[in-house]
């Protein structure tokens, strides 16, 4: 048994500077365990995504949605005659990609790049996008019931690209619909 522990603890630990990564590997870990403690129910479909926080409220946007999640990159090249919301080209793996603040986009405020600052990078075939978000909390399932399809108020002005939310007791979720934000007229037009 300490044989296995300590070989699930440095699998993890080899994960630690790959967050995206790590949350597949604990995902896929919890439904192995969710598997064989859950009784055989007919639950429905779920919905998963990804949770973040930005200028104090949580969001989520669809796993389908979302490529990968990054820390801030160390080096990003500013873009001469860009929108104050681009932030630069940052090369990841050989591929450069654009660092955009999300809250600064939306006209809430500057992101402050801190230690759990992430970057999440939108899976669109033609529109290459990292969005920069003040933290990520990892995937959070829903079943197809805790859905509303009508948007929340929320503080930060996202409303027109707001996909519903999910509720579960107290707590509201509001879905961030990636796809109809990368490809708004507004966020298109990154040239000052």
């Amino acid at each position: 048994m300490t044989g296995t522990m300590s070989g699930t603890d440095h699998t993890l630990r080899d994960l630690r500077d790959r967050p995206f990564e790590l949350l597949k590997e604990l995902e896929k870990r919890s439904r192995i365990v969710t598997a064989d403690n859950a009784p055989d129910t007919a639950a429905g479909r779920e919905w998963v995504g990804v949770a973040f926080r930005m200028g104090g409220e949580t969001f989520l946007v669809a796993r389908e949605e979302t490529r990968e999640v990054l820390g801030y990159p160390a080096v990003v090249t500013r873009i001469p005659g860009a929108r104050s919301w681009v932030k630069g080209l940052a090369n990841i793996r050989g591929q450069l990609l654009p660092m955009l603040d999300l809250r600064q986009f939306l006209g809430s405020g500057a992101t402050t790049a801190g230690r759990n600052t992430r970057i999440v990078v939108v899976n669109h075939r033609e529109i290459p996008a990292g969005l920069m978000v003040d933290e990520v909390l990892g995937f959070r399932r829903f079943a197809e019931p805790e859905f509303n399809a009508e948007p929340p108020p929320t503080v930060i002005r996202c409303d027109s690209y707001l996909a519903g939310a999910f509720r579960r007791g107290g707590e509201v979720w509001p879905v961030l619909s990636l796809k109809s934000l990368v490809e708004s007229q507004s966020f298109l037009q990154a040239a000052s």
